[in-house]
């Protein structure tokens, strides 16, 4: 496949959908969109270790702090508590940005056409739904009609989602089979010394880790 964008966050999902799109493509960008979210500063870190690791020297780290300023989640708003992890909840979380990965898409969809690339890959994932309404397969298949609808008649870029359907253990299976470096990245929402453990994307990453028969390789408290 021809040059592909990954939008590469920093943490697991994306580092793991960055070794995909590695090993699928002729040549990777990588994009970061900071939001104003508490973790800030400690996800740019990671993503420039993952860039750094796989080579890459096209990538765009850009700020959609507006995000923040319209707030509504607690990554972004100091007022409001990041929650203890319930992963039995079926509740949307507080956690929740309110469509954010839309505006993600739309920047990297805009660095896409002017590089000319066939793709964009996000690592997001289905079993994430029931708390994110913007990790939904139909929002990835809703905003492909977007792309093509609002760019060039020649401009062709596919969405691609390739661990949406995977459980968190799956993923951390698939991350060591492609040699991905899950030690560099981050995924807690609370801190940026140290995993918090018990946020929601902590509780996740680790159980998936642990029913994965592995053991997770950045430090908690």
């Amino acid at each position: 496949m021809a040059q592909a964008i990954v939008l590469v966050s920093g943490g697991m999902d994306s580092c793991v959908t960055a070794a995909i799109a590695a090993r699928e493509s002729e040549g990777l960008a990588l994009l970061h969109v900071s939001y104003g979210q508490r973790t800030e500063a400690r996800e740019r870190r990671a993503f420039n270790d993952i860039a750094d690791h796989y080579g890459i020297e096209k990538r765009l780290d850009v700020s959609i702090a507006y995000l923040a300023k319209i707030g509504g989640s607690s990554l972004t708003d100091e007022k409001i508590a990041v929650t203890e992890a319930d992963l039995a909840s079926k509740e949307i979380p507080t956690s929740y940005v309110p469509f954010r990965n839309a505006n993600m898409l739309s920047v990297a969809t805009s660095w896409a056409e002017v590089l000319g690339a066939g793709a964009i890959y996000i690592g997001a994932v289905a079993q994430d739904s029931s708390g994110y309404p913007d990790c939904r397969p139909e929002f990835y298949e809703a905003f492909q009609r977007t792309i093509d609808a609002g760019t060039k008649p020649d401009t062709h870029i596919a969405i691609r989602t390739p661990i949406i359907h995977l459980s968190k253990a799956e993923i951390v299976k698939l991350g060591i089979e492609l040699n991905a470096p899950l030690h560099l990245t981050w995924s807690c929402y609370r801190r940026e010394d140290i995993a918090c453990g018990t946020c929601d994307s902590c509780a996740l990453r680790l159980r998936g880790f642990e029913q994965a028969g592995m053991v997770d390789p950045i430090p908690y408290s």
